[in-house]
């Protein structure tokens, strides 16, 4: 195995953990492929014998990061590519949110990810070299209706990424935000978590997306299997971006978005400057 890559890839059970994992594999790719029921990966990794190794992986639960961490170590020594994929969607308006719901997303969005990426990093850190792809979404740099919790967590992994990239950079790590629009995966399907909107005043915004997210599950235009080559492709670069969001409909929100930010930002530019001490005063101070 010295010679070829190993992947580490969580939420191999379905979408693009599993389509990405069939990839590498093919290639003739060592790959840890987790799921948090193992026997959801274990006929995916069957036909590959010890390239594949198929574990549980609940990446809320430390102890199983532990386990599964230095069970990869163990099979193949090191891990090349780390791809945070485990994750789901839950929508409500902001107002109808449920606690538990918000904290559980979280906890496998948010906390799970640091938690796994922290396990991985030694490894990493002593062959310097490797690549971090997190799964974020577009809902990491727009937020919509229905989706503000689910935006939160994908901002929090966009802006932790970022505080990743600058410290793992000199240590020859690259850090790399994966921000996919809508494709055809279990998220707005199976995976998807909802709380029905009961308060007439959000209908129009968070409710009407409520409703339309399952209908279009199935029908998405993003195909998971050329996400999947597009990874590959990002850890091939010798200077990959920091971020890639794939999809026509996601490039095109995400770029019409933050122009017009970046639009409202600068026009504001006279009250941002005005906020610091006069020039003067500062010297002084």
């Amino acid at each position: 195995m010295s010679d070829t890559p190993v992947w580490f890839i969580s939420g191999c059970s379905t979408g693009f953990g599993n389509a990405l994992a069939k990839l590498v594999l093919d290639r003739g790719w060592g790959a840890v492929v987790t799921a948090r029921d193992a026997s959801r990966v274990a006929q995916l990794a069957e036909p590959y014998g010890d390239r594949a190794l198929a574990l549980a992986l609940d990446v809320a639960d430390q102890g199983q990061i532990d386990a599964v961490v230095a069970a990869a170590t163990e099979r193949f020594g090191r891990v090349d590519v780390l791809v945070n994929n485990a994750g789901y969607g839950y929508q409500s308006s902001i107002e109808e949110g449920e606690e538990a719901e918000i904290r559980a997303q979280f906890d496998v969005n948010v906390f799970g990810l640091f938690a796994l990426t922290r396990a991985v990093l030694p490894l990493m850190r002593r062959q310097h070299r490797g690549h971090i792809l997190n799964i974020t979404s577009v809902a990491g740099l727009v937020g919509f209706p229905s989706s503000g919790y689910y935006a939160a967590s994908k901002h929090a992994v966009e802006g932790w990424s970022d505080a990743l990239r600058a410290e793992a950079a000199p240590l020859g790590i690259k850090v790399i935000c994966v921000e996919p629009g809508p494709f055809r995966t279990d998220w707005a399907g199976r995976s998807l978590r909802q709380t029905p909107n009961r308060i007439a005043d959000y209908a129009e915004t968070a409710g009407k997306r409520l409703e339309g997210t399952r209908a279009v599950s199935g029908t998405q235009a993003g195909d998971p299997v050329r996400a999947g080559e597009a990874m590959i492709a990002l850890t091939e670069m010798a200077d990959p971006p920091s971020n890639v969001v794939l999809g026509a409909w996601g490039y095109d929100a995400v770029t019409k978005a933050l122009r017009e930010r970046l639009a409202t930002i600068e026009s504001q530019r006279d009250l941002a400057l005005g906020t610091d001490y006069p020039e003067g005063e500062l010297a002084a101070g």
